[in-house]
């Protein structure tokens, strides 16, 4: 295919090694889709707040407990996230040898799903309550301060550049992934204790062709039967939301494209009408109506000329 061309090296083209564009989208791939998500519950919200309207107000907690299941239940099917699974990869350890359909081992499998689903809320939720306390310093009167409100402060102020040199660790770690110095892309990963590698043909063998599990037995305890189930609906629940999403991504990246800044101009030549052209003349009634008398005097002037003085010196015939 196309896209497994498009390594920048032959070192990571013999490692099985993704390029930097696919590992970039897959992680845009669940940026995109949190802000969608958040719209769709913000029109219900406001079409029927008695409703809908603990959606936008715990939007945050439900979403995260959706990201865990989802995240949970291919990090245990597949050894990847929902995105990575999109896009075909996985995650393997430092030997890469472990099949995709046995997942991840215990130790990374809890690492990757605290990075992938419980650090983004945290961060969200921080954000939140950092840009709260903002707005009220900027209203409020200034008292004598504890040592704990001083540590506070002083947290708030040094919590931009704690971002900056985060960003800059990711930008970092993903330069020298271009040049093939290191085996991940992000810090997330890395601190996971993973890469990313492709799917093998044997992996997505494995991958369709794998049991649901053994089936209830009268023989299994009610603990063991109330595991099941619990596994069996958790494992449903997490198929639905990622088919829907699978279904649904390609939508999200219609409406990014379709209203993305560089796209404008394009949207609208498509959705506006055509400019009709101006009129040949813009004359007012009165003189349109001079032009028309004068054009018609012109014509009979030409369609009969006037007699010439000698015609009328001629003497009548006999």
């Amino acid at each position: 295919m196309a896209e497994r061309g498009a390594h920048l090296t032959t070192a990571a083209s013999a490692e099985n090694r993704p390029s930097i564009f696919e590992v970039l989208a897959q992680d845009s791939l669940m940026s995109a889709v949190k802000p969608a998500l958040l719209h769709a519950v913000k029109i219900l919200a406001t079409s029927n707040p008695a409703r809908y309207g603990f959606l936008w107000q715990r939007f945050d907690e439900i979403y995260a407990i959706l990201d865990v299941l989802l995240q949970h239940h291919f990090l245990s099917h597949t050894s990847a996230s929902f995105s990575e699974n999109f896009y075909g990869l996985k995650r393997v350890g430092e030997d890469g040898t472990r099949a995709a359909h046995l997942g991840l081992r215990r130790r990374q499998h809890w690492r990757s799903l605290f990075l992938l689903a419980l650090l983004p809320y945290l961060h969200t939720k921080l954000e939140k309550v950092l840009a709260r306390q903002r707005d009220e310093d900027d209203f409020s009167i200034r008292l004598p301060q504890s040592i704990m409100q001083k540590l506070y402060r002083a947290f708030l102020a040094a919590y931009p550049f704690v971002c900056m040199a985060w960003d800059g660790w990711v930008f970092c770690h993903q330069l020298l992934y271009v040049f093939g110095k290191t085996r991940t892309h992000s810090p997330l990963l890395w601190l996971a204790g993973v890469k990313l590698s492709y799917l093998t043909a044997n992996d997505i063998h494995s991958l369709d062709l794998k049991p649901s599990g053994p089936a209830l037995s009268p023989s299994q305890s009610f603990g063991e039967k109330f595991q099941r189930l619990v596994s069996t609906a958790v494992g449903g629940l997490a198929v639905s939301l990622s088919t829907s999403l699978s279904i649904g991504v390609f939508f999200l990246q219609f409406l990014e494209w379709w209203y993305s800044s560089e796209n404008q101009s394009t949207v609208k030549s498509l959705t506006s009408l055509p400019t009709p052209p101006p009129p040949l003349h813009l004359h007012s009634q009165e003189t349109s109506h001079t032009h028309i008398k004068v054009k018609l005097q012109q014509e009979s002037e030409f369609l009969s000329p006037p007699l010439s003085p000698l015609s009328f010196n001629r003497p009548p015939k006999a």
